[in-house]
């Protein structure tokens, strides 16, 4: 059984509790925070190393969480930071253009036995390469999270009007990719 937000809170506020309190956290968010990051990132062990990076960063500011949003909305909000933060110091470390980078995870896409889904799935996959980082988490986060655009842009901190236009045009870019395959 997990525990609510509101226990795992309550143990993590509590001196003895804390470790035992983050613990419920990982059990309860690991998965899902996990599979946030590996659809942006695509590549297994970058998505792990991530969700680790998520759960410190959230264990070392659990202070800040002031309770506004749920556990999850909160931890989704550091998943995202962390991720686009990674592909961005990727793309500088290895000097890719956008270009480069989208070539190599198209290639990624196609020799990898370990994502799953058909052909249908690999053109989506590949559609959503083509759109810039922050469309992508969009469509993402409304699309295939089903989140509202109020909680996106909670996670996002960005307008729902932008939010609303950044998803028509990544809807727009994956139909014209897609009719051109």
């Amino acid at each position: 059984m997990h525990s609510s937000d509101q226990e795992i809170l309550q143990l993590i506020q509590s001196p003895l509790g804390k470790e035992m309190g983050f613990r419920k956290l990982i059990e309860k968010y690991q998965s899902r925070v996990y599979q946030v990051i590996r659809r942006m990132v695509l590549i297994h062990e970058d998505a792990d190393d991530l969700t680790q990076s998520t759960f410190i960063k959230a264990f070392q500011h659990i202070g800040k969480f002031q309770g506004n949003s749920s556990l999850f909305t909160w931890l989704y909000r550091i998943a995202t930071n962390e991720t686009l933060t990674f592909l961005d110091k990727k793309k500088k470390r290895y000097f890719f253009s956008i270009d480069d980078h989208q070539e190599k995870m198209e290639s990624y896409l196609d020799q990898s036995g370990s994502m799953d889904g058909d052909e249908i799935q690999k053109k989506l996959q590949k559609a959503l390469l083509t759109l810039p980082e922050k469309q992508r988490l969009v469509f993402h986060m409304k699309y295939q999270d089903d989140l509202t655009y109020d909680a996106i842009s909670e996670i996002t901190g960005t307008s729902v009007g932008a939010l609303k236009a950044s998803y028509h045009h990544a809807v727009k870019k994956i139909e014209d990719f897609l009719k051109e395959e």
